[in-house]
């Protein structure tokens, strides 16, 4: 029982790591929670008055959530800094509450002053938001030079109560942070492999239905390594560490997604195309039941479920024969003559488990150190003498090559220019607030400040306001109904404040509108709080809301606009910049040129493709009206999430081309490869410049090389076919890439990259 009670608990946690990657949202709700209710608590020890609990539970918040550093030295720094700006933004939102005009002037000058230093890092952008934050409370309970010492007292003691929920009640630090992320990584790729133990299982009718749950479930194990990689450098003991984990979690990520594509062609009677995983409502061609139910399929479905059991299972949990014998059975696939008999199709799989679970033992090995090899099998002892010998020449190599271009300038810096577009949109909110009411103005001002935050174009913008305006509609009608059964019971009334703050920072990166519904509740309930509660005032926040929004559309449309188009355009470049990098690098290194950080290379693609799907949300929002441009849209990514997964396979495998026999340096590549890479410049330049004359190439198929003795005799091995399917796939997706785009195809082009590779 005990034990069935802990796997219930493990099992609980596993779910939870994977719903939430890291515990981030969990620790932000916790942490944010904490520091209010530790300032509430010490304020009502000395009988503080409502407005200062109000204040301070306002200031504690802005203090915890605004802080993003990594390491908690810098967060302590940022934190001590931000009290005198804190204590200052009081002091004058105080002084100036009497002067209209004036008081309007600074408050516009404050939010410029705010959004511009996000360009000194995430310093300049914590010290902004406490700025802004803290005057905006400073309007909401009215502060005059009177009351000023008692709100000083109330930010003192907010400010210590983040410090204590930072830095005590709710630590947070690099290492922690990145365990977790390598759980949730671990906890996704089991469902990854659950989803596909369902695709091999689903009849006709439901095989498009698990298909789409295949799909969500490979980019969320996407989502959680790029999470993990933007946290190596500060969460591991040195830059070896951090380069042989990234290379574990790309090999686990890489092989996952490979097997799920092999399951996909043994569903199907043609080779699935690496498309369907990634275009949404895309079917698998000819679905439907596998062809035969026999052994191997009954063989494969019992060994997908145990390399799912394997990815979960703790380490201390690893020992006794069992786990061995299923670790060396599903090792052993990786050796021919271990293939049960089935179809080309099945056989594939079963050599996909194999590596699937030898990717799995070598990221075992390098997150948990060592592993007991005393029941190893020929196959299990080669395999870890291949991770040992990666790990050797991963730990001896990485060197920095990231990406240093060169910043705009003047209103073309991106921060310049949004800092003018939020001071003319507050501008404008604060005449048309102060026309609607002069008491409650701000809150048109607050709408158009934070529908900026983390936008990048209009279109950006015009879909956070409609979210934005959306939630405050819900929470006004749950503001109505929580008013009124709370009534004066003060401390009630600040429980529920903290479970809707704590639920704002919780489903704050999963829906913007559910954001915004607890951040309206929990306001009503404040101006109940504060004995300003009233159907109007409701009424008038929904009012002033639309306003703000609309406000920051106009701002955005007509000063420095940045248009979706325009934003889309430079990010897609960006990402055709990085993938012809990949690519090149990768053919020149199979090609016989010398080792470079092709990781690296990846990371900044996967990266770029990540800004370049954000941006598109615009676009394939549901509620737009251009159906056929979303379509398109939805098209484009899809095929450059395609190209990635090609790419960083490709240079998955360059980088153990010294490693691994099976891998020969073949010149003749490289004729293939410059072809893909022209064409992903041809296609680069006509983004940019719709003027440009270049055009993509045909040649002849890589497929032709895919025949027995074509490449040359004896054959390589499974590994180099792989190379040589990776790249035809990858030069007729992006053959298929101009096509949307529009870029013309030119005249063929004779035999010279056959000449190089045949």
């Amino acid at each position: 029982m005990r034990r069935a009670g802990r796997s219930v608990r493990a099992e609980l946690w596993d779910r939870l790591s994977a719903s939430d990657p890291g515990l981030l949202r969990l620790t932000a709700g916790l942490r944010t929670v904490t520091a209010i209710a530790l300032a509430l608590f010490v304020l009502a020890l000395v009988r503080a008055d409502v407005t200062h609990l109000v204040a301070a539970a306002i200031t504690a918040m802005a203090a915890t959530f605004a802080i993003r550093e990594k390491q908690r030295s810098r967060q302590a720094v940022t934190l001590v800094l931000g009290l005198p700006v804190a204590l200052a933004s009081v002091s004058v939102a105080a002084l100036l509450n009497a002067q209209v005009v004036a008081g309007d002037l600074f408050f516009v000058v404050l939010i410029f002053c705010a959004v511009y230093g996000r360009r000194f890092g995430d310093r300049g952008t914590a010290l902004g938001l406490i700025g802004f934050q803290v005057y905006f409370m400073s309007l909401f309970v009215g502060a005059s030079a009177s009351a000023l010492p008692g709100l000083y007292g109330a930010i003192v003691v907010a400010f210590v109560c983040s410090a204590l929920a930072r830095f005590v009640f709710v630590p947070q630090t690099s290492a922690g942070t990145l365990d977790r992320l390598r759980r949730a990584f671990r906890a996704r790729l089991a469902q990854l492999i659950a989803a596909q133990i369902e695709l091999l299982d689903a009849g006709p009718e439901d095989v498009d239905k698990v298909l789409e749950m295949v799909r969500v479930r490979t980019a969320r194990l996407h989502e959680t390594a790029l999470m993990i990689q933007g946290r190596l450098e500060d969460g591991t003991s040195d830059a070896a560490v951090a380069r042989l984990v990234q290379r574990r979690i790309a090999e686990a990520e890489i092989a996952a997604e490979r097997l799920g594509l092999m399951l996909l062609t043994a569903r199907s009677a043609e080779r699935a195309d690496t498309l369907t995983l990634h275009l949404p409502g895309a079917h698998l061609p000819s679905g439907g039941a596998l062809p035969v139910r026999d052994e191997a399929t009954a063989a494969l479905r019992r060994d997908l479920e145990a390399l799912r059991l394997l990815v979960l299972r703790p380490v201390a949990e690893n020992r006794g024969t069992g786990v061995s014998l299923v670790r060396n059975r599903l090792l052993g696939y990786r050796e021919e003559e271990n293939l049960p008999q089935a179809s080309a199709a099945v056989q594939d799989v079963f050599r996909g488990l194999g590596e699937t679970a030898r990717a799995v033992l070598g990221l075992r090995i390098a997150l948990d150190g060592p592993q007991d090899e005393s029941d190893d099998s020929p196959a299990t002892a080669r395999s870890r003498e291949e991770l040992d010998a990666e790990d050797a020449a991963i730990g001896g190599s990485g060197e920095d090559t990231g990406h240093k271009e060169e910043e705009p300038t003047g209103l073309r810096r991106p921060t310049t220019r949004a800092a003018v577009q939020v001071a003319v949109g507050s501008a404008l909110a604060i005449v048309g607030g102060e026309l609607l009411s002069s008491q409650r103005w701000y809150w048109a001002v607050l709408t158009c400040w934070i529908v900026f935050i983390n936008t990048a174009s209009t279109g950006e913008i015009l879909v956070k306001g409609y979210r934005r305006l959306l939630g405050t509609v819900l929470g006004v009608v749950a503001g109505i109904g929580l008013a009124g059964l709370v009534g004066h019971h003060t401390w009630t009334a600040f429980a529920l404040v903290l479970l809707f703050i704590f639920a704002m920072f919780y489903t704050a990166p999963l829906s913007y509108t559910l954001m915004s519904f607890f951040v309206t509740a929990m306001l009503g309930l404040l101006y109940t709080l504060l004995n300003t509660y009233s159907m109007s005032v409701l009424v008038l926040r929904v009012e002033e809301t639309a306003l703000g929004a609309a406000c920051g559309v106009i701002a955005a449309a007509l000063i420095l606009p940045v248009d979706t188009d325009r934003r889309t355009n430079e990010l897609l470049t960006t990402v055709l910049d990085r993938l012809g990098e990949v690519t090149r690098a990768a053919v020149d290194q199979l090609s016989g040129a010398p080792p470079a950080d092709l990781l690296e290379k990846a990371r900044d693609l996967d990266q770029a493709l990540a800004d370049l799907h954000a941006s598109t949300q615009p676009l394939t929002h549901p509620i737009t009206p251009m159906r056929a441009r979303r379509d398109t849209a939805r098209y484009v990514v899809a095929l450059l999430e395609t190209c990635a997964y090609h790419a960083r396979s490709l240079a998955a495998t360059a980088e153990l081309l010294p490693l691994k026999p099976s891998i020969a340096a073949d010149p003749r590549l490289s004729g293939v490869g410059s072809r893909i890479v022209h064409n992903i410049e041809a296609i680069r330049e006509r983004v940019a410049d719709p003027r440009a004359t270049a055009e993509v190439e045909t040649g002849p198929s890589i497929a032709s090389l895919l025949e027995p003795g074509t490449l040359a005799t004896p054959r390589y091995g499974h590994v180099t076919d792989r190379v040589l399917r990776h790249l035809q796939r990858l030069d007729e997706v992006v053959m298929g890439l101009a096509r949307p785009l529009g870029v013309p195809v030119g005249q063929r082009k004779g035999q010279s990259g056959v000449k190089q590779v045949t």
